[in-house]
C-alpha cells in the first residue's frame, strides 16, 4: 500500500512526521536509490528506502515506547540541539534511545521542569500536536509578588498575547508568602513561553514553573520513578489507550471545526 514516506519513516520508529519532513528536505533519505522529496509515496512491501545511506527495513521495526519524563532545569526538549546542550534523550539509557526514533511530544522550555512525554509512535505525535488539539496541561507557577484577584480572573478570561486572545485558563492561588504567591495554571493550549509571557504582561515575573500533569498523566510520588527530577516511567497500557483514544477525537471532530 502506497503511503507518504514521512509517514512510514514515523510509523517505524525512525523520527517524528514533521521530523522527517525535515529529513527529506535535508536531502537525507532516498527511495530506490533516489533522493526523496515532500510528497513522495512508498510502499513499504516492495521499495526501499533509506536514510543516511542506511537502509530502513520493516520488519525491523522498533517496538512502540510511550514515557513519562520528569524534565529538569537547563535541559532542552529536543533530540539534539546546535548549542550543545542537554537534551532530554540523554536523560534515557541509550536502549531507549538508539535506533528507536523516540522523540518528545511538543515541548517544554529550557527554565522549566516537570512533565514532558517522549514516544516513538509519530502518528500519536502528530494528533497529539494537531494545532486544532487541545490537551489540558496542570503547572505549579511561583509568582514574585501578589496578583490581585483581578488580574487573575482576567488571566482565567483570557488575555491578547501576540495579538490573539489565549484560551480560557483555570488559576488558582495555592499559597501566598510575604513576597511570593504560588499558583496552579491549568492551560488547553500551549504556545512558546505562554506562562511566562501571560505573567509578565501582567505585572509580575516568574520565579520557577514546574508541570505536574499532561491531561490525567501525573509526576506523582506515587510513581517513584517519575517524581524525581530527571526521572522517568514507562506508561501503562491503560495510559496509552487514553492518549490514543484521547488524540483520535481530532478525527471525529474535524469537520466540526
Amino acid at each position: 500500500m502506497l503511503e507518504r514516506v514521512q509517514k512510514i519513516l514515523s510509523q517505524w520508529g525512525v523520527a517524528s512526521r514533521r521530523r522527517a519532513e525535515d529529513m527529506i528536505l535535508a536531502r537525507r533519505v532516498k527511495l530506490n536509490g533516489k533522493i526523496v522529496t515532500l510528497g513522495d509515496k512508498a510502499d513499504p512491501s516492495c521499495d526501499r528506502l533509506e536514510v543516511d545511506g542506511k537502509l530502513i527495513q520493516p520488519n525491523k521495526r522498533p517496538k512502540l515506547i510511550y514515557i513519562l519524563l520528569n524534565k529538569p532545569v537547563g535541559v532542552v526538549s529536543t533530540c539534539d540541539d546546535p548549542q550543545n546542550r542537554s537534551i532530554v534523550l540523554d536523560l534515557l539509557p541509550k536502549k531507549l534511545t538508539q535506533g528507536t526514533g523516540i522523540h518528545p511530544v511538543g515541548r517544554l522550555d529550557f527554565n522549566s521542569s516537570g512533565a514532558l512525554l517522549l514516544t516513538n509512535d509519530g502518528d500519536l505525535t502528530l494528533k497529539l500536536t494537531h494545532p486544532r488539539y487541545h490537551l489540558p496541561k496542570t503547572y505549579e507557577v511561583l509568582v514574585k509578588g501578589h496578583p490581585p484577584e483581578e488580574t487573575l480572573q482576567q488571566w482565567r478570561e483570557g488575555v491578547i498575547l501576540m495579538g490573539k486572545k489565549t484560551l480560557p485558563a483555570e488559576v488558582e492561588v495555592i499559597r501566598r508568602s510575604a513576597q511570593q504567591t504560588q499558583l496552579k495554571v491549568v492551560l488547553t493550549e500551549g504556545r512558546n513561553r505562554q506562562i511566562r509571557r501571560i505573567v509578565e504582561q501582567l505585572g509580575f515575573r516568574v520565579l520557577r514553573l514546574h508541570r505536574t500533569a499532561i491531561d490525567s498523566l501525573c509526576l506523582s510520588p506515587n510513581h517513584k520513578n517519575s517524581s524525581s527530577s530527571g526521572h522517568y516511567r514507562l506508561l501503562t497500557p491503560s495510559e496509552i489507550d487514553f492518549l490514543k483514544d484521547r488524540a483520535n477525537l481530532i478525527i471525529e471532530n474535524k469537520g466540526k471545526l
